[in-house]
């Protein structure tokens, strides 16, 4: 199901709820119903900061990660940086090969030092601390936890941290695993980190905060 098939599943719920309200109900839940219909489920971004800004998008692993995970953290900092441009087009996000080729160049330490070499005003980092794909010998279930900073780079220093946030264990699918018979490995990395990038990104514009529900079936239909 996608998401516009899902929105007038909600919509066509919210009509059937006004019309028990106004049955049973008062003023005040006749209200909360109706605004509900107008103004949709959006929750509005937790930093917008990035908004007319440019900015790059950094994913590291941990060393343990290094050498069996370095491609998923830079396919999730393409992926976030593709959900910043396509949810805020005045968001200008530096491309992503630009970023990896002077990464791979130079020596550095902190997520600033790679945007101020690229010209940018803010960084988004993210820190990949765990990253899983399997569960079991069979199964497929991905788990991962994820430290996002975003470092304004015209403040003192030049690194000041504007936003933080440690994301708690991202599982996918949620409450279900996936039989390696279903999908190759390739497949189901993409899937994952997808999800991850949604994870990251949705903090910086505003989203649907029931987004995640039905993602258990989703995954299956994928």
């Amino acid at each position: 199901m996608d998401r516009r098939s899902g929105r007038w599943q909600f919509l066509a719920v919210a009509v059937l709820l006004t019309c028990v309200v106004l049955a049973v109900g008062g003023c005040r839940e006749i209200a909360t119903t109706v605004g509900y219909l107008v103004t949709g489920t959006n929750q509005p971004p937790e930093f917008a900061g990035l908004h007319n800004k440019k900015v790059v998008v950094v994913c590291r692993p941990l060393v343990g990660l290094q050498y069996r995970d370095a491609g998923a953290a830079r396919d999730l900092a393409l992926q976030v940086g593709k959900l910043l441009v396509k949810n805020d087009p005045k968001i200008k996000v530096v491309d992503q090969q630009k970023v990896s080729a002077w990464a791979d160049e130079n020596r550095w330490e902190e997520f600033p030092a790679v945007g101020k070499a690229l010209g940018a005003d803010l960084v988004v980092g993210v820190d990949l601390t765990a990253f899983n794909l399997v569960d079991g010998p069979t199964l497929y279930r991905g788990r991962a936890t994820l430290d996002v900073k975003v470092f304004d780079l015209s403040k003192e220093r030049g690194q000041e941290v504007v936003f933080e946030k440690s994301l708690p264990q991202v599982s996918y699918p949620p409450n279900i695993s996936i039989p390696f018979s279903d999908c190759s490995e390739p497949e189901f990395r993409h899937r994952f980190v997808l999800v991850l990038a949604d994870q990251v990104a949705r903090h910086f514009y505003a989203h649907d905060e029931y987004a995640d529900v039905g993602m258990d079936s989703r995954a299956g239909l994928q």
